[in-house]
């Protein structure tokens, strides 16, 4: 078979080209630490990985909402802690209250801090997040759950709720959602299971805040020198207070105790989440990520490639057919 010169040029030339598209894929394996860094160096290996980041980027955004809904719980938790401690001042001072030897004065003074009691439980009611939404509202975030009507006589007015019936829920990992969160309703006007009854069998107080009013109006009732139903109907009043603020306790805590098992079940998601993220990065590095020897090696024999390239070329064009002609 002939061969012209420009064949001969033209073959020396493509393998310059081809051994110096080696050499640049071996640089950019190296410098980028990927043996697949456009979908052409292994379609395969490259169609596996996009589904794996697919997959990552998923986990990612559970990871997220698990975020989002630890800081909401945490923040319920802490709360429902400080309710707790005030429902127990209350406690005590009902307590306090039932001492036949107080008189009138001494009442309206207990009366005067239950007050105070009261107001805290209402602003604890109406806490909101770092986002402004109020977090005992439901899906209402924008506006206050709990409002005091206008004061009647010597007491505060009674409080109501108009915040939302459900609870926020959120989606925290592929298979699992939970409320990151409790209404109002549920807090502070809820009875647990095995709550103390009335002794008459009447309806329970499940309103904390109406078991306050009714503690209050109790207290602000003038007893001195009362007759002997006016000090009974107080006593009344002190017992009931005393029950239904234990109820409301017992319920607090019981909400308090299941946002801590929500906490605990987000760590257990965020562990696993963790252990997936290790493990979607360790499969794209085995599908895509550069094997150094291989790829330190491959460097090496074509940059001696290359330079043969180059090599014969310069050689070739010596052997021209014009040069042995002239």
């Amino acid at each position: 078979m002939h061969m012209s010169t420009s064949m001969i040029y033209q073959q020396s030339l493509n393998a310059i080209d081809n051994n110096y598209s080696l050499l640049q894929s071996s640089q950019m394996q190296l410098s980028t630490g990927n043996r697949v860094n456009v979908p052409s160096d292994d379609p395969i290996a490259a169609s596996q990985a996009v589904i794996i980041n697919q997959t990552q980027s998923m986990n990612t955004e559970y990871s997220a909402a698990s975020t989002s809904a630890n800081n909401s719980l945490s923040l319920e938790s802490s709360v429902l802690g400080q309710i707790t401690t005030v429902i127990q001042n209350a406690q005590t001072l009902i307590i306090q209250a039932g001492d036949g030897t107080l008189s009138d004065s001494d009442r309206q003074s207990l009366a005067t801090t239950l007050e105070s009691y009261k107001a805290q439980l209402l602003s604890l009611a109406n806490t909101k997040d770092s986002n402004g939404n109020y977090i005992f509202a439901g899906y209402d975030t924008g506006s206050a759950p709990y409002s005091e009507a206008a004061s009647t006589g010597t007491i505060s007015g009674a409080v109501s709720y108009s915040g939302g019936n459900q609870a926020i829920t959120q989606q925290v990992d592929a298979t699992t959602s939970m409320a990151v969160g409790d209404v109002g309703s549920a807090v502070f006007d809820h009875l647990q299971a095995g709550y103390t009854p009335e002794p008459d069998s009447s309806d329970s107080d499940a309103d904390i805040f109406g078991t306050i009013d009714d503690a209050l109006t109790a207290l602000t009732t003038p007893q001195d020198d009362a007759d002997s139903d006016t000090t009974a109907a107080y006593s009344a009043a002190m017992a009931k207070a005393t029950r239904g603020l234990g109820n409301s306790l017992n319920n607090v805590l019981a909400v308090q105790s299941s946002a801590g098992t929500k906490l605990n079940q987000l760590d257990a998601i965020d562990s696993i989440s963790t252990d997936r993220s290790t493990m979607y990065q360790t499969q794209i590095g085995d599908l895509t990520g550069t094997d150094w020897y291989s790829a330190i090696s491959a460097y090496s024999m074509q940059q001696a490639a290359l330079q043969a390239s180059y090599t014969t070329f310069s050689a070739m064009s010596k052997l021209s057919l014009f040069q042995m002609n002239s």
